[in-house]
């Protein structure tokens, strides 16, 4: 009977993909939508740089590793668009959210044994990804919690760059702190920031990536005529070998890392099915977006990032936002913006000249824009909100696994307390209750 149902769901979503591909056609390239994709893939490419430059340096991890990642992940998911599309113009990348969570990684494992995480991470997802769980992974981790968490890891890239608006090159380090250079300093990053943020307001809803193009190249313009620090890209050489740990790993290191690889494959799932989320909402053509077909991409591409010590990514709204508005039609600008990507990653020495300033200013906004995701959450109620908060200050003081473990005790707590005491219900028909949510979770996923 079970095997019956079974085949008839699988029979419907086989039914429902024949008719999104003859209503909407391939998701990964359509020749009438060519030019409109390349121009697309090459101004979001373009954003991609800077933006991923960011996120490398807030992981602990080289620049240049960073920039495959993207580029490795851009060719999986189109790829993938041919025969298990996601969405349709979703951009992958590696996430703002996760950084100081691989920072975390490189700090308490060391850099060696960090391809053996993302390794771990992918096999957990794909875990996920063959039994569907993560229909149940919203239930368990309320959204509320991830928008905390996501906020605390806002605060704390923003905290990092905010330290590049005031520095200033060695040669003009003088015993005073506040010398002139480093006040000139400071001003010339408020008025980075101030313009960035002027034409982020005025074009954010046709084309977001202008201010990206304007802040670099005005403070690569600027740097020409003012001593500014400027981004040093390491041209290290990408080895490919087995994900394997290190021999000086202990079995309690072990169980840490089995652990942090959880964590982190959670969190990476949950922004992959909010990314696709909204991404279906930009959609040009409304198209309908497949989480577990995006979280087969992602693993996909984990799993080959860990083999030359890459890192983890996933479909980014800010890219895929760019995408959309910039033309993309299919996954084919994907591959153009992977191809821009690439091109820098070979030849790293162009990127020497962008001014730490101008990334100061994109990553601030970067965190600011994570920290503000907090007043979605006024949504779910004044509860919602503080702990929320609650989950922000956790992850951004005692750190992110730490934190978000701990505002999930307090969450699990206070609704064990509140059933129990308030509503009179016994602790058996509490925990009864919660998994009779799960089994609605999947109901529901099962309808759609």
């Amino acid at each position: 009977m079970a095997t019956h149902i079974e085949n008839e769901l699988t029979d419907k979503k086989q039914n429902l993909k024949e008719i999104n591909m003859k209503q909407y056609g391939s998701a990964a390239f359509q020749a009438q939508y060519f030019f409109r994709d390349t121009a697309a893939g090459l101004i979001t490419g373009a954003m991609a740089i800077p933006l991923s430059i960011g996120i490398a340096i807030m992981s602990d991890y080289p620049i240049k590793v960073g920039l495959a990642t993207v580029a490795f992940a851009s060719l999986i998911g189109w790829l993938f668009a041919w025969f298990r599309p996601g969405n349709f113009i979703g951009s992958p990348g590696i996430a703002a959210g996760l950084a100081p969570v691989l920072a975390l990684g490189v700090a308490s494992f060391g850099w060696e044994n960090m391809a053996f995480c993302i390794f771990m991470t992918a096999v957990m997802q794909a875990i996920i990804w063959k039994f569907n769980w993560q229909r149940y992974l919203l239930v368990a981790v309320p959204v509320y919690l991830v928008e905390g968490l996501l906020a605390g890891v806002g605060l704390k890239i923003f905290m990092k760059f905010f330290e590049f608006t005031y520095e200033i090159p060695e040669t003009m380090v003088t015993e005073t702190f506040w010398n002139e250079a480093r006040i000139q300093m400071v001003a010339i990053s408020a008025a980075g920031l101030a313009f960035f943020l002027y034409l982020f307001s005025k074009f954010k809803d046709k084309q977001p990536a202008i201010p990206y193009f304007a802040l670099i190249i005005g403070g690569v313009i600027l740097a020409q005529f003012v001593s500014v620090p400027m981004i040093h890209v390491e041209d290290v050489d990408l080895h490919f070998k087995l994900p394997l740990p290190s021999e000086d790993v202990t079995v309690m290191m072990l169980v840490y890392m089995i652990l942090f690889c959880a964590m982190l494959a959670i969190v990476d799932v949950i922004e992959q099915v909010m990314s696709n989320a909204a991404i279906e909402k930009i959609d040009p053509l409304k198209r309908k977006t497949s989480s577990n077909n995006s979280l087969l991409a992602i693993w996909v591409a984990n799993l080959g990032s860990s083999f030359f010590h890459g890192m983890t990514n996933l479909d980014g709204l800010a890219k895929s936002t760019t995408n959309k508005l910039a033309g993309a039609m299919t996954k084919f600008s994907v591959l153009v913006i992977g191809a821009v990507v690439c091109f820098f990653m070979f030849n790293v020495q162009y990127l020497d000249f962008l001014p730490k300033f101008a990334l100061a200013a994109i990553m601030l906004f970067t965190g600011y824009k994570m920290i503000a995701g907090l007043v979605h959450v006024t949504h779910y109620g004044t509860y919602a909100l503080i702990l929320a908060v609650v989950t922000a200050g956790l992850v951004f003081k005692v750190g992110i696994f730490e934190g978000l473990l701990v505002a999930m005790v307090i969450h699990g707590a206070i609704h064990y307390l509140v059933y129990t005491n308030h509503e009179q219900l016994p602790g058996r028909e509490v925990v009864k209750r919660y998994f009779n949510n799960l089994k609605n979770s999947d109901n529901n996923s099962n309808l759609n």
